[in-house]
């Protein structure tokens, strides 16, 4: 029964990320991490947004296995997997536009609501979320700052892409997504082992 839970609980947290995510793609806007990363390069080439999602996330599917393990890893590629399929749903929707406050502010707060959910169960959308919680775990990092630093720099590099306004509206909707998962953050410390590091003394 916890897994069914557990299941459940993965799987709408991916459901209200995905809504986020296709909130601040409708309004023009770019959010964090790897979502943020393939959003704009989804802005250039001409391929779905689910296809570019799961091969950013490869790399770091490679450091969860080694740092976080099996069994979190194959959790966090389904995951991946499922938000790429519930992102693909766009493609069969109609066009249509979201104004940027809007997007931003209900896009962020999905986001985060979503991320914090999944977390809260020992899962991630790959890229940074696995980073944030490796940190949190090894060294008691907030996971919203790390979460927000990486989302951060995305942001600033998709200036060139949607530009300074749109770009602004993406800073509010990082801000709101790191603020939920700040909130959140004393929930995700759970007993969940770490691999060790190598001999040769390989640091995160």
């Amino acid at each position: 029964m916890n897994v069914f839970r557990k299941a459940i609980a993965i799987l709408t947290g991916c459901f209200i990320v995905s809504i986020g995510v296709l909130l601040l793609r409708h309004a023009g806007l770019i959010t964090g991490g790897t979502a943020g990363l393939t959003l704009t390069i989804s802005y250039v080439v001409n391929l779905p947004f689910s296809l570019l999602f799961f091969l950013v996330n490869i790399p770091f599917y490679v450091f969860s296995f080694i740092r976080m393990g099996l069994r979190f890893t194959i959790v966090t590629i389904l995951s991946v997997t499922f938000l790429s399929l519930l992102t693909a749903v766009d493609t069969f929707l109609p066009s249509f536009t979201v104004s940027m406050f809007f997007g931003a502010v209900l896009g962020g707060v999905s986001i985060g609501v979503g991320l914090t959910l999944l977390f809260n169960h020992q899962a991630s959308l790959g890229g940074a979320n696995i980073l944030a919680l490796y940190l949190q775990r090894k060294m008691g990092i907030d996971p919203g700052k790390t979460n927000f630093l990486f989302d951060g720099i995305v942001v600033l590099l998709s200036f060139l892409v949607v530009g300074m306004i749109p770009g602004l509206f993406s800073i509010l909707s990082i801000v709101l997504t790191s603020k939920i998962i700040s909130l959140y953050k004393h929930r995700f410390v759970k007993p969940v082992k770490l691999q060790k590091a190598s001999v040769s003394g390989a640091g995160a």
